[in-house]
């Protein structure tokens, strides 16, 4: 699989993700990879999966959601969450939605958290990430190529 300058891994495809929530990242956004490595360290019920969005494999499953082209999410600025991949109850959650599905499958305190800030309105979450992912290339960079995941973490990307 390609993922972003040139980088090719042999790794799970879409149909073996089973229930797992497939994470769709912005691969040269320096943010985006930190949070994905956080997200790494923290699911150790091994429920998350990552792609980045430069990613080939994905471009059918962005077109059945209305994005032209897989670069088109990375443009849209967000961090998707894809639930039931491939299923005609397939799911995307955007921008605070998405993060909030992120936290519930992590262990805990990470579902209380998300509970707490699901109690905030959809309006003022969405401006606060946002305001964050306006400035996230400002703040944190772009990376000239995509961090090669370790061996063991190889099978968690598609």
């Amino acid at each position: 699989m390609q993922l972003c300058a040139g980088i090719s891994l042999s790794v799970t495809s879409l149909i073996n993700i089973g229930d797992r929530l497939l994470v769709i990242f912005d691969g040269h956004c320096a943010f985006c990879n930190r949070s994905v490595r956080w997200l790494l360290a923290h699911d150790r019920n091994d429920r998350l999966r990552f792609a980045p969005s430069e990613s080939p494999k994905l471009a059918a499953l962005l077109a059945r959601h209305g994005f032209q082209a897989p670069a088109e999410a990375a443009a849209l600025g967000t961090i998707l969450a894809v639930r039931n991949t491939g299923a005609a109850a397939e799911t995307v959650l955007g921008h605070s939605d998405a993060v909030l599905a992120l936290l519930h499958e992590l262990p805990q305190p990470w579902p209380g958290i998300g509970s707490a800030l699901g109690w905030i309105p959809r309006t003022v979450r969405d401006l606060g990430y946002r305001l964050i992912a306006r400035s996230r290339n400002h703040i944190w960079g772009r990376l000239e190529s995509c961090p090669v995941p370790t061996p063991e973490e190889r099978e968690r990307f598609l």
